[in-house]
């Protein structure tokens, strides 16, 4: 059975769709027999270039066309299967020869600008001194890769994507002709995704009406074609908006156990986004177009929190003075403390009441990992909450902290909630934070998305980051 794409391909230029600004001018010169020895087809993939070409190099000649034909004195080349000078030098070489049956002898050159730099001047010299029976047709979705050398000596046509209202009727009929009962909403989706190409939107089509006996419903095309729900992805944007990592987290952790790909969530996201543009998800449309493979699910997560992890998650804090700090002191839960210096820490410093807001001064003495996390906790529960997952040790005039989760880690890096744990440290320390060495050897470098999305979720039960 012949794929719908192929059985509805066009074969008269009147029977193009959506391109009437390039098969107008093509009628013309049919009618007046002016041809061009070059013409360049430009444009996105699916929508049209190739079948122009072939209907255009059919009626120059007067050739009935029937989309299994064969002529001689049409020679479809594609370009990146033949790259090489050599390629174009034996075109070149059988250029000369008269046509057999037509009047011209046609080149369909496919992705010219798949061609290498010495097949381009290859074809350049042809085109310079073209014989009178030998017309050029290339076709390339990267316009900008063909030298301008090429493009000047031939006439450019830019082809389009569909609109949405053209490719629905379009599909509206071929679903009528091919007794396909499908909803309207059902097609809107094969229309969107399709993405305005006709092979793609046919494509699609042809699948779903494959796939279930009686009415298409759009539900029938979410489940078939693995496409989350719209009320699925106006609910990630509008907790987005709200700053609710934890929904983010779930409806996430949701999608991808149902078998959903982030790659087509983001899409769907970015087609959302555009057709309802708002300041507050804007910044989504820097971020979205990098989910891909490798690490996908850990890519969309981190799009949609890029920004909790250079905002703030404290509510307020109080500025104080310095004081120094002894050198070496380690956390009750690390294994490098000694019993001296766990004496040394029994005794918790108090800290100097706050005379004005401008005049206060840090806890003086041994550094107290339990009085620090009580500080720290006043200020944000959040951060606490990290803190006392996380073990630490005091070297000279630094305070490591190891974290067990990479995504703990790049919250407490961020620039102010940096600034929130130096501030509230006595002077003389500074603030490394560290994956802690265990959890690198359990996991390796990379942690598993279940991981970061729940430690995002714990960190959500305190103050919101955003």
């Amino acid at each position: 059975m012949k794929a719908l794409y192929r059985k509805y391909r066009p074969t008269k230029l009147a029977n193009v769709i959506g391109q009437e600004r390039v098969t107008k001018p093509l009628e013309n010169a049919l009618k007046s027999g002016k041809f061009s020895h070059a013409y360049l087809f430009t444009g996105p993939r699916g929508c049209g270039k190739t079948s122009v070409a072939r209907i255009f190099a059919h009626e120059v000649n007067k050739f009935k066309y029937e989309i299994e034909d064969s002529y001689v004195d049409i020679i479809e080349i594609d370009a990146a299967s033949n790259t090489g000078v050599d390629n174009i030098r034996d075109l070149r070489e059988k250029a000369v020869i008269a046509p057999t049956e037509g009047k011209y002898k046609v080149y369909i050159i496919d992705e010219v600008h798949m061609l290498s730099k010495a097949a381009f001047n290859a074809l350049l010299k042809t085109l310079e001194e073209p014989p009178k029976s030998v017309i050029f047709i290339m076709a390339t979705t990267d316009a900008y890769k063909v030298p301008v050398t090429i493009t000047s000596r031939a006439q450019v046509f830019n082809f389009e994507l569909a609109s949405p209202d053209i490719m629905a009727s379009h599909l509206q009929k071929i679903a009528n002709a091919e007794k396909i009962d499908i909803a309207e909403d059902a097609l809107d989706i094969i229309v969107r995704r399709g993405g305005g190409s006709f092979r793609d939107s046919i494509s699609l089509l042809d699948q779903i009406s494959t796939l279930k006996d009686g009415k298409i419903t759009k539900e029938s095309v979410l489940e078939a074609l693995g496409l989350p729900e719209e009320q699925t992805t106006e609910s990630l944007l509008s907790a987005y908006k709200e700053g609710n990592i934890a929904t983010i987290s779930e409806l996430l952790k949701k999608e991808i156990a149902s078998g959903n790909k982030p790659e087509i969530l983001a899409e769907n996201l970015i087609e959302h986004i555009v057709a309802h543009p708002e300041p507050k998800t804007l910044p989504l449309l820097e971020r979205l177009p990098s989910v891909k493979n490798p690490y996908a699910e850990a890519k969309i997560l981190l799009a949609f929190l890029a920004e909790a992890a250079e905002k703030p998650i404290f509510a307020a804090q109080s500025p104080m003075s310095t004081t120094t700090a002894p050198k070496s002191q380690i956390s009750p839960k690390a294994p490098l403390k000694t019993p001296v210096e766990a004496a040394e820490a029994t005794t918790a410093p108090t800290p100097s009441p706050v005379t004005t807001p401008a005049e206060t001064t840090l806890p003086s003495g041994p550094f107290d990992w339990n009085t620090y996390l009580s500080t720290i906790k006043s200020v944000n529960t959040a951060i606490a909450a990290i803190l006392e997952k996380c073990t630490y040790e005091v070297k000279a005039d630094k305070l490591l902290i190891y974290v067990e989760r990479k995504t703990h880690r790049i919250i407490l890096n961020s620039t102010n909630n940096k600034r929130v744990l130096n501030s509230n440290l006595s002077s003389g320390l500074a603030i490394e934070i560290h994956d802690s060495a265990e959890h690198l050897a359990k996991n390796g470098k990379v942690g598993k998305i279940s991981d970061i999305m729940g430690a995002v979720t714990e960190v959500s039960s305190g103050d919101s980051p955003f």
